[in-house]
C-alpha cells in the first residue's frame, strides 16, 4: 500500500526546496513528500491522485504566488481532497490574509517564513496536523473504480466482466455514492457519460466496450500473427481450462480463446460442493482462478475477451477468423464453448435485463439485494446454489418452478440445505406471466397452474435458470450437430445419415472428435455430455490425448 502524501506548492524554488528537504528528513518513512512550483501542475497532479485513489494528508501552500494566491489554490484543492489538512506558508506581512483564510477554506494553520529551526517552529505544527488527520482517515480503495447506475444494463455487463475475470474493482452507484459524483464532477463528466471506468493510473474510460476495458487492464494480449499453434481451445470453462493445462504441460503450443470471462457457467456458481477433493466446497470463481493461473503458468497463452466467428480449412491447417477479422492458424482445435442460458420470453423480461432481471447467478448484484424480495426461476442445481447464496443478503428468496417439487431436477443435498433456510420459499407449479416496473424491475405477475388465477407480487430482483442451449450457431464446416445444436462426436457420428458424405478418413472418429478431423469438442457443448464440472474437466484433458494422436498422423 502506498504511503499518504504531503503536497507542497511554492513558486519560490529555494523556499520549496527547503521545506521539501525538512519534511522529507522528518517524515519520509511515513509519508511521500511531493512538490511543485506550478499551480496548474499542482491541480492536475491532485486530480490524477484523486482518480487513482491516493491519500493526501496535508496540503501546504505559499500564500503569494503569481498565478493565484495560496488561499485560492487550497480552495480548489479541496474539491479533490476535502479531508486533507490545509496550511499556508506566509510572510509576516500576510498574517491578516492567513487569518481570513481560516474561515474561507477552513485553514488548519499558517506558518510564518522562515521556520528555522524546524524542530521548534515547523515539526510540532505538522506533527499535530498529521496526527489529527490520521485519527479521521479511512483508507480508500486503490484500484479500478466503476461509476454508474445500479440498474443499468451496461453497468451490469462491466461488473460481470470484471468479476468474471477476477479483476478487483470498486462499484460506485452515482445515485447513492458521493465519491462517484465527485469523480464525475472533478473530471468534467456528467451522468450522460456513464458508465465510467477509472483505471489505476488515474485515466478513465467513458461508456467503454469490454474489449477496450480488457486492453486497458492487460487482459487481452495480442497473439503474434505468424504463430502457428498446435492446438487452439475455444472457450475457457472447466473443459477448456483443463485442455489448456494438459496441452501446455505436454509440450503443445497452446492458445486459449474466451469470448467473455473464464469459468463459463461454473465460474458464476457461488458454491460447488460435489467436486472431488474439496470437501468444504469452493466457489466457481476460486476454481476458475486456480485453473487459469495453472494453465498460464504451464505456458498456455490466453486471448480474452475475443470471439471466434468462423473456422476454415486451409492447406491442412485450421484457420480461425476472429471477430476483428484477424486470423489464427492452428493444427488442431478443441471447442469448449459450453452453453448459454435460455432466455425467458415473458413480456417485460427483456426490458429489465440488467436492471433487476439477471440470467445466471450474477453474484456481482447479490449485495444490492440486501433486505429485498428476490425471485429465482428454475429447479436445477444452479438455481439452488444461487438461492442459497442470495439468501445471505435478501429478506426472502422465492424459487419458482413449473413442476410439483424439486426432487426430480435438484440434488438431494441442495434440497436439504434449502429446506433448512427460513427465508427461502419454494413455489411449485407456477410461472411468471409478466414483469413490470419503470426504470427497473418492481413486480412480477405469477400464474398458479392448479387454480389458474394470477397474482402480482413485489419483486426487487429476478434470477433466471431455465436451462441452456449450446453456443454453436457460429460453427460451420459441415460439422454435425444434433437437433438441439449440440456437437456430435465419436461413434455417435456414425448413426447420422450425413456421416458417410462428410467423413472421408480411413479411420473412425476419435471419441471426442467432431465430423471435421482435427476438431474436437468437450464439455457441455458436446452432445451427450453429463453437465458436471468433473466430467467437463475430464473431457478437456481427454481431448488433448486425442489431439496428440491426430497430430501424429498428419505429420
Amino acid at each position: 500500500m502506498s504511503l499518504p502524501i504531503i503536497f507542497c506548492i511554492d513558486d519560490d524554488t529555494q523556499v520549496l526546496r527547503a521545506i521539501t528537504r525538512d519534511l522529507k528528513n522528518r517524515y519520509r518513512d511515513r509519508y511521500r513528500v511531493l512538490s511543485t512550483t506550478s499551480v496548474r501542475e499542482g491541480l492536475e497532479s491532485l486530480l490524477e491522485m484523486s482518480n487513482k485513489g491516493e491519500a493526501v494528508a496535508l496540503l501546504l501552500s505559499d500564500q503569494r504566488m503569481p498565478e493565484i494566491q495560496g488561499v485560492e489554490f487550497l480552495a480548489q484543492a479541496m474539491r479533490y481532497f476535502p479531508e486533507a489538512k490545509r496550511a499556508l506558508l506566509t510572510a509576516y506581512s500576510d498574517k491578516d490574509s492567513a487569518i481570513k483564510a481560516i474561515n474561507e477554506v477552513k485553514l488548519d494553520y499558517y506558518l510564518v517564513k522562515p521556520w528555522d529551526p524546524p524542530e521548534e517552529k515547523l515539526f510540532p505544527v505538522i506533527d499535530e496536523l498529521l496526527h489529527d488527520w490520521q485519527c479521521d482517515y479511512h483508507p480508500v480503495f486503490k484500484g479500478i473504480k466503476l461509476v454508474g447506475y445500479q440498474y443499468s444494463q451496461s453497468s451490469h455487463e462491466i461488473k460481470d466482466f470484471l468479476a468474471g475475470n477476477l479483476v478487483p474493482y470498486q462499484w460506485l452507484d452515482v445515485q447513492s455514492e458521493q465519491e462517484g459524483r465527485n469523480l464525475l464532477k472533478n473530471n468534467g463528466l456528467t451522468e450522460a457519460d456513464l458508465p465510467v471506468v477509472f483505471l489505476e493510473d488515474g485515466s478513465f474510460l467513458s461508456k467503454p466496450g469490454l474489449a477496450e476495458i480488457a486492453g486497458s487492464i492487460g487482459l487481452n494480449p495480442r497473439h503474434e500473427r505468424e504463430d502457428v499453434y498446435d492446438v487452439v481451445i475455444i472457450g475457457a470453462g472447466p473443459a477448456g481450462l483443463a485442455a489448456g493445462v494438459y496441452g501446455a504441460s505436454e509440450g503443445l503450443k497452446t492458445l486459449l480463446i474466451e469470448r467473455r470471462a473464464p469459468g463459463g457457467q461454473a465460474g458464476t456458481s457461488s458454491r460447488i460442493e460435489n467436486y472431488l477433493g474439496f470437501p468444504a466446497g469452493l466457489s466457481g470463481a476460486e476454481l476458475t482462478r486456480r485453473a487459469t493461473t495453472q494453465a498460464m503458468r504451464l505456458g498456455t497463452s490466453v486471448l480474452s475477451p475475443c470471439s471466434v466467428r468462423a473456422i476454415e480449412q486451409q492447406d491442412g491447417y485450421k484457420r480461425l477468423v476472429l471477430d476483428d477479422n484477424e486470423d489464427i492458424v492452428t493444427r488442431s482445435v478443441v471447442i469448449t464453448t459450453g452453453v448459454d442460458y435460455r432466455k425467458l420470453d415473458t413480456p417485460g423480461i427483456a426490458d429489465f435485463t440488467g436492471a433487476g432481471v439477471y440470467y445466471g447467478a450474477a453474484m456481482t448484484e447479490a449485495t444490492a439485494c440486501k433486505d429485498k424480495e428476490v425471485y429465482v426461476v428454475g429447479g436445477g442445481n444452479s438455481a439452488g446454489q444461487a438461492a442459497m447464496y442470495l439468501s445471505k443478503f435478501a429478506k426472502n428468496v422465492y424459487i419458482l418452478i413449473r413442476k410439483a417439487s424439486l426432487d426430480i431436477t435438484m440434488s438431494a443435498y441442495l434440497i436439504d440445505q434449502i429446506a433448512a433456510e427460513n427465508n427461502i420459499h419454494v413455489k411449485p407449479e407456477v410461472e411468471i406471466t409478466a414483469a413490470k416496473g419503470s426504470e427497473k424491475l418492481e413486480s412480477l405477475e405469477i400464474k398458479f397452474f392448479k387454480t389458474g388465477h394470477t397474482t402480482t407480487v413485489s419483486a426487487d430482483a429476478l434470477y433466471i435458470f431455465i436451462g441452456a442451449k449450446p453456443f454453436t450457431d457460429w460453427i460451420g464446416l459441415g460439422i454435425i450437430k444434433n437437433d438441439k445444436g449440440f456437437l456430435e462426436t465419436g461413434r455417435d457420428l456414425k448413426s447420422r445419415s450425413d456421416y458417410p458424405r462428410i467423413w472421408k478418413q480411413k479411420r473412425d472418429p476419435y471419441l471426442l472428435e467432431t465430423s471435421c478431423p482435427g476438431i474436437f469438442a468437450a464439455g457441455d457443448v458436446r452432445a451427450g455430455a453429463m453437465n458436471r464440472v468433473a466430467s467437463a474437466v475430464g473431457e478437456g484433458s481427454m481431448a488433448i490425448s486425442f489431439v496428440h494422436k491426430y497430430l501424429a498422423e498428419v505429420k
